[in-house]
C-alpha cells in the first residue's frame, strides 16, 4: 500500500499535461517493478530507472591456474514486464545470464590449464644413481567443464569449476628403481702394502665405474681402461709372463678385470671373452680369473631388455665391482674343480754366498669353472660348463752356499791312527 500511495503521490507531483499525455508509450499507474515505482514513465524510463537497481550476478570459474571471470551476456525480462503490466500490481524482474563464446572460452582457458607429465629420470655416473622425480601433469575436460558451467548458470549458481583429470607420466621414480637394483657384487683382496699394484688397479676401477651396458650391448675391458702404458697413468708392478712374475707396466690390472668378470657372471652376464693366466692366481679359485693384455681381452654381453650398470672402486685391502639392472628372479653362482694337480720339477739349485730360495716352487692344475643358476626358489635350474683350463707349475730355484774342501793337516787329524 505504501509503495503504491508513493507511486500516486508521484503521480500527482506530474500534473495535468503528464496524466494526458498518451498512455499508449507509458507505463499504467501503480506498478512497482523490483521495488521502483515506474507508473506513468515512457518504458525506455521505466526499463532504465528497474535495470539501474538490478544485481547482475558475476559469473566465476575456478581453476588450477586460478580465478577467471566467465564472459556472460545478461538478459531480462523489464521490457515484457512493462508491457503486461497492470495498474497498480508489483512485480519482480528475472535476470538470465547466458555464456558468450562459450566454446572458444573453454577452449582457451583448458589450453592454459593444461600440464603435461614430467617422466622421472636418472643421472649414472662413478658415484652412483642420482634420481629426478616424475611431476604428475593436467587434463582438461573441455565437454565436462562445459557443462558443469551451463548446468551452474541455468541454476543461478555464482561459480563453477573447472573439470581436470590428473595426467600420470609414463615413467615414475619407482619404475626407475625396480629397473636399477643391485644384481650382484664380487670382491678380491689384494696386499695393500704393494703401492703401484693398488694404484693400477684403483685406476682401472675409476675408468669402468659409471659405464653403462645397453641391452645387447658388449663391455670391452681394453676399451674401457685403455692401454696399459705410463703415458695413460699406470705404474710398474709384477705380471705374469711366459709362466713367471716380472716387472710390467700395468701390474695388477688382471685383479680388477677378474673381478669385474666375477661380478658380472653372478649378475646373469654373458663372457663372450676372457682368458686365463699362465699361472694360477691366488685370488680366485682356478678358472675364474681373467687375464688381460695388449693382445687378451675381457668381453662381456648385456642378455637383458634393458641396461646394465657397472660401479667399481678399491677399499682397505680389497677391490669390488658391483652390477645394477632389473632382476631376473634368478640367482648366479660359480663351483670351480681341480681335475688335476701338475706336480713341478725337482728345484734347480745355484750357488750363493747364503742359502735361501729365490724363487718358491708352485704347482700346476688343470681346473674347470661352471655356472649355476636357480630360480628364486633355490632350486637348480642349470649347470653349464663357463671354462677348462691348464695352468703351468713353476719349477722352485734355490741358492745354496757352497761346501768348502777340508785341508790336508784337518784330513791327516781326521784320518785313523795306526
Amino acid at each position: 500500500m505504501k509503495r503504491l500511495l508513493s507511486c500516486v503521490f508521484a503521480l500527482l507531483l506530474a500534473g495535468s499535461a503528464f496524466v494526458w499525455s498518451g498512455w499508449a508509450a507509458r507505463v499504467k499507474r501503480g506498478v512497482v517493478v523490483d521495488g521502483v515505482c515506474v507508473g506513468g514513465m515512457t518504458y525506455a524510463e521505466a526499463a532504465a530507472n528497474v535495470r539501474a537497481g538490478l544485481v547482475y550476478t558475476p559469473f566465476t570459474l575456478h581453476t588450477p591456474s586460478g580465478d577467471v571471470a566467465v564472459p556472460v551476456q545478461y538478459e531480462d525480462d523489464v521490457h515484457e514486464i512493462l508491457r503486461r503490466a497492470r495498474k497498480g500490481e508489483e512485480y519482480a524482474v528475472t535476470v538470465r545470464r547466458e555464456m558468450v563464446d562459450a566454446e572458444d572460452f573453454f577452449a582457451d582457458v583448458c589450453e592454459k590449464n593444461v600440464r603435461e607429465p614430467r617422466d622421472a629420470s636418472l643421472t649414472f655416473s662413478r658415484k652412483g644413481f642420482v634420481y629426478t622425480k616424475e611431476q604428475t601433469g593436467i587434463f582438461c575436460d573441455h565437454a565436462a567443464s562445459l557443462r558443469a558451467a551451463l548446468t551452474a548458470l541455468r541454476e543461478g549458481k555464482e561459480e563453477a569449476k573447472l573439470v581436470t583429470h590428473a595426467w600420470q607420466p609414463a615413467l615414475t621414480e619407482a619404475m626407475l628403481r625396480e629397473r636399477t637394483q643391485k644384481l650382484a657384487s664380487f670382491s678380491t683382496r689384494f696386499d695393500a702394502a704393494k703401492t703401484a699394484r693398488v694404484h693400477n688397479i684403483s685406476l682401472a676401477c675409476e675408468r669402468i665405474a659409471g659405464s653403462v651396458l645397453a641391452s645387447g650391448e658388449t663391455f670391452s675391458f681394453n676399451a674401457a681402461v685403455g692401454e696399459r702404458t705410463r703415458g695413460n697413468g699406470f705404474l710398474d708392478a709384477p705380471v705374469i709372463v711366459a709362466g713367471e712374475f716380472v716387472e710390467g707396466t700395468g701390474g695388477g690390472v688382471c685383479q680388477a678385470s677378474t673381478t669385474l668378470m666375477g661380478a658380472a657372471l653372478r649378475a646373469g652376464l654373458l663372457v663372450t671373452e676372457s682368458h686365463p693366466h699362465s699361472l694360477s692366481v691366488g685370488y680366485v679359485p682356478p678358472s675364474q680369473d681373467a687375464m688381460v693384455s695388449r693382445y687378451s681381452d675381457l668381453k662381456l654381453r648385456n642378455p637383458y631388455p634393458f641396461p646394465v650398470y657397472f660401479l667399481g672402486g678399491i677399499g682397505e685391502g680389497y677391490v669390488r665391482f658391483e652390477v645394477y639392472g632389473m632382476p631376473d628372479g634368478r640367482v648366479y653362482r660359480l663351483e670351480s674343480r681341480v681335475l688335476e694337480t701338475i706336480a713341478p720339477p725337482p728345484a734347480e739349485v745355484v750357488e750363493g754366498e747364503e742359502d735361501k730360495i729365490l724363487r718358491a716352487e708352485k704347482a700346476g692344475m688343470r681346473s674347470e669353472c661352471y655356472l649355476l643358476v636357480y630360480d628364486g626358489g633355490g632350486a637348480l635350474l642349470s649347470r653349464r660348463l663357463l671354462r677348462r683350463d691348464s695352468y703351468a707349475c713353476v719349477q722352485g730355484k734355490v741358492q745354496k752356499k757352497p761346501q768348502t774342501q777340508p785341508s790336508a793337516s784337518q784330513e791327516e787329524a781326521n784320518s785313523p791312527q795306526p
